[in-house]
Parts: structure tokens; C-alpha cells; sequence
């Protein structure tokens, strides 16, 4: 069996958005990655808050996206940076239990380990809305990206429950997927 990741973005939810949350936490993903970046470090604050109560009364792990100063506020062990912003806040990272940076090439693959990224998302893998116009990295630089680094690497973008395996057969450890849990076409992994 695989790692699953679910990435937020409320504006795809058709129902209440921490409803929704829930219904993710009940289901088999190992961690909520909360990715909200047009909110405001207050706004993402007391949204996390919320996340947060529900991943623990799931026992799931909530990993705050972006916000690094409101994670170590909250006394939050686990983050997902993007590789522009792990590279500012460098000196922060090691206050962290769990470290996930944003890679979209084998260099910054090769840079977020040197950061102390202790996993990685590589992308985008397939074709997805999320990327409108932006072809797909394929499987082939995902495979590439597993042969170069020695930390997990999680493929993102475009993926399903029917190409998942895929993923995981060129040396992915798990998947992120957003658009079908967020939408509710996907009940749950």
C-alpha cells in the first residue's frame, strides 16, 4: 500500500469546506496538507485551528502549507513549503519534525534535500485543471526524480485512484491529490 497526501483548496469543495475535511479525515490518507495561500496569516491561523481539531480527533497528521511562522506559533511539527519560501526561511526548518518542499525539477529535487526536506512532491505528473495549459511532467522525470534523491517523494497533479499504481511503479512512496477529494468525486482512499 502507498502514502496519500490530501491537498486542500476550499474553492473546489461543493459543500461546507470543514465538512468536507472531516469526511477526508475519515477516510485513508496519512496526512491534510492545508493549502490556503490567498488567505491572510491571521485568516490561515484560525482556519488551521479547525483543521487541526479534526485531524486529531482522526489521528491524521495536519500539515500547515506555507505559513511557517503560524505553524511554529501553533506548535505545529509538520509543514509543506514551497521551494522559494524554504529557501527564505532556511534557518527555520530544522524546528521541524516533518519537512515537505514543493519540487517541479530534478534541481530543485537535489535542492530541497540539501534544505532538509525529509520528503518531497514532484509535479506535476498528469494533466490537471489545477495546471491549466502546463503539460504534465510524465512518469519519466517522476522516475528520474526518485533515482536522484534519497528522501520519500509523493507524485502530485492529475492523479486518481486509476493512475495512482502508476506513480508508485516509477518509485514514488505516495500521492498528493486534491481536486477529487476537495470535490467529493473520490469518497476516499
Amino acid at each position: 500500500m502507498y502514502r496519500v497526501l490530501a491537498i486542500t483548496n476550499r474553492k473546489l469543495c461543493k459543500e461546507d469546506f470543514l465538512t468536507q475535511i472531516e469526511k477526508i479525515a475519515r477516510g485513508n490518507v496519512d496526512g491534510i496538507i492545508l493549502r490556503e495561500k490567498d488567505l491572510t496569516e491571521n485568516e490561515y491561523y484560525q482556519l488551521a485551528s479547525q483543521v487541526i481539531d479534526i485531524c486529531e480527533h482522526y489521528k491524521k497528521r495536519c500539515i500547515l502549507h506555507t505559513y511557517i511562522d503560524v505553524a511554529l506559533k501553533m506548535k505545529i511539527t509538520n509543514v509543506h513549503l514551497p521551494l522559494r519560501t524554504a529557501i527564505e526561511q532556511s534557518d527555520k526548518i530544522s524546528r521541524f519534525e516533518k519537512v515537505g518542499i514543493s519540487t517541479h525539477s530534478i534541481e530543485d529535487a537535489i535542492i530541497a534535500q540539501r534544505l532538509g526536506a525529509t520528503y518531497i512532491t514532484a509535479g506535476h505528473i498528469f494533466a490537471t485543471d489545477c495546471k491549466m495549459g502546463v503539460p504534465p511532467r510524465g512518469l519519466t522525470y517522476l522516475k528520474e526524480v526518485c533515482n536522484v534523491v534519497s528522501i520519500p517523494v509523493f507524485g502530485i497533479g492529475g492523479i486518481t485512484s486509476e493512475n495512482a499504481k502508476e506513480v508508485i511503479n516509477h518509485g514514488a512512496q505516495g500521492i498528493c491529490m486534491m481536486s477529487s477529494l476537495m470535490n467529493g468525486t473520490i469518497k476516499g482512499i
